[in-house]
Formats: structure tokens, sequence, C-alpha cells
């Protein structure tokens, strides 16, 4: 099995370089300063489950490759459109396109796309960072990796790749139900994104304040009543987890997109705030946390692209 990862950044190149080391066969596709990075230094993890430092198999883009079984789309959905260019030229009726985005509007993108291919859905709980330098950067214990077929297709193929992370200290999992598994993990990081970036602090802060807990919680409560209404509600084992993590008093967990907006990045508020705000709109449900949050992510986007046209 051919695994082609398309990007070595926190997520693909954290995958990525577990897999190499359960015997994998995987190639990256990058851009030119990140292949420059991989020839220089090799690609870098510093994990507590393992440190990884070796040469790997890289392209740019309109290399010609080795058909490629599985594409493995580790961006953000802001830079989606590239990557869809990107890998067309590798991409027939035969391949499996594994998308690891948060949220799950990239789907319908995907598969207007590449109507053919065989579209999977994915779920990535992990944190990590890539630095400057291009080191790769596990941030806590988490990494784990859920992934199944949307509309139960051949099953073989999920089963091979499941085998492919054997060995390997990644939690990998099959899903049954790989729809209802995105909209959990929106609900808890459209949570998690919009309460710390909003506050500009991690959870354990906000939690600390006279009424960060009620404001996390309702914006969980509006986020799972959006949700219910588009018929894919949260079991309660699932809302007991959510509780658990955004308020557990000293946590200092943040989302990506606070990192984002720290270094002065774009992010994803589009593809999972601006989401869910829409849905909410289309089934009359009021979310004014929600909706807070959504605004002031976009007058952050509005600031910074007049700072960078």
């Amino acid at each position: 099995m051919h695994i082609l990862i398309v990007g070595a950044g926190a997520v693909g190149g954290y995958f990525g370089a577990r897999l190499i080391e359960a015997g994998a066969n995987v190639t990256f596709l990058v851009r030119s300063p990140r292949a420059e990075q991989l020839i220089r230094d090799g690609l870098i993890v510093e994990s507590s489950f393992g440190n990884f430092r070796q040469q790997v198999a890289i392209a740019t883009s309109g290399a010609e490759l080795d058909p490629p079984d599985i594409i493995v789309i580790a961006c953000k959905a802001f830079g989606l459109e590239d990557v869809l260019r990107a890998i067309a030229p590798y991409t027939d009726p035969g391949t499996i396109i594994l998308p690891l985005l948060n949220g799950i509007a990239h789907l319908k993108t995907i598969e207007e796309t590449f109507p053919n291919a065989t579209i999977w859905g994915g779920v990535a709980h992990i944190g990590v960072t890539l630095t400057p330098d291009g080191i790769v950067k596990h941030l806590n214990d988490l990494h784990s990796l859920t992934f199944g077929a949307r509309h139960g297709e051949d099953c073989l193929p999920e089963e091979n790749f499941l085998a492919a992370f054997e060995g390997s200290p990644v939690e990998a999992k099959l899903s049954q139900n790989i729809i209802r598994d995105l909209w959990a993990k929106l609900i808890f990081l459209a949570t998690l994104a919009g309460s710390t970036c909003l506050m500009r602090a991690d959870i354990g802060t906000i939690l600390d304040t006279t009424r960060g807990e009620e404001f996390i919680l309702g914006l969980l409560s509006e986020c799972s009543a959006i949700a219910e209404a588009e018929g894919m509600p949260a079991n309660t084992d699932q809302q007991k987890t959510y509780r658990q993590q955004l308020t557990n008093r000293g946590s200092m967990q943040t989302a990506s997109m606070l990192r984002d907006i720290e270094a002065g990045l774009p992010t994803e508020a589009e593809h999972i705030l601006g989401d869910l705000v829409s849905r909410a709109i289309r089934n009359s449900i009021p979310t004014p946390l929600l909706d807070m949050a959504y605004t002031h992510l976009q007058a952050y986007e509005a600031r910074r692209n007049q700072s960078f046209p």
C-alpha cells in the first residue's frame, strides 16, 4: 500500500513518521520550502512517545510518483483549494482520499472536485505543532486517528490502512459511523476554539474567571443544539467527555486556532464556526455566544488581511 501524505506539517508529519516507523510505504507531497527543509534536516518529530528523525520520501507538485492507494490530506481548510489542484495528477477512480481536516464542510468540496474517487472521513485527535525551524512537536498524550468509509464501501482497504499502524504508538481506530464522529469533534472544537480565541487564554484561565465556565458550557450547548438539528446529536458519553475536558480546572488546553492568531496566520474560522453559524440560521436556532465568537474571528481576519494584503 502506497500512502501519499499531502503536507509534512504538524499533523501530516506526525502520523507519517509513525507510519514509516511501522514499515509503511509513505511519500510526502510538499511545497518547495518544506522540501528543502526535509532534504537538509530530515523529518524531525519530538514526542514523549519517542522521537523520530530520518530522511523520508518527498515530492513536490507535478513530480512523477507511483500511483498512491491512499491520499491523506493533512492541511488547514484555507489551503484545501491548492491541495486539490496538487493531487489531481495522482487521483483516479480507484484512489482513496482521506482528509484529516477539522469540520465537515470540506467533504462536499472534495467530492465535487473528484466525483469518481472514494472519499473517507477522518478525525485526528492530537496536540501537535510545527516550529519555525521545521520540527514537529507533540504537545500532549493525544495522538489518535479515527477513520472510515462514509457509504459502506469495501472494508478491505480500511483494514489494510488500519494494519499499517500496527506497531506504532498511534491509537488508530476504524469507525462504523465516521460522519457522526466528525460532528462530535466539530462540536468540541468549535467550543474550544470559540472560547480560547475569544478570551485569548487557555481553558484553565477562562475557568478561573467569574463567568468563564458559564460561557464555555453555554457555547457547548449552542453547538450541540445545531448538531441535533442536523440529525447528529452527541451521545451521552460524548457529552460527558466534552464537559470534562472543557471544565478541567488548571487545563492549559487551547485550540490550534489560537496559536494561529498569535502567529498572525489565517484561521479556519469560516470552515468551523462559520459553517455552524450558517446551519444555525438555516435551522432557526439562536446562538448568541457562537455569533460573538465568530464575529470576533471575522474581525481578526479582516484586520489581518488589511495588514497582509
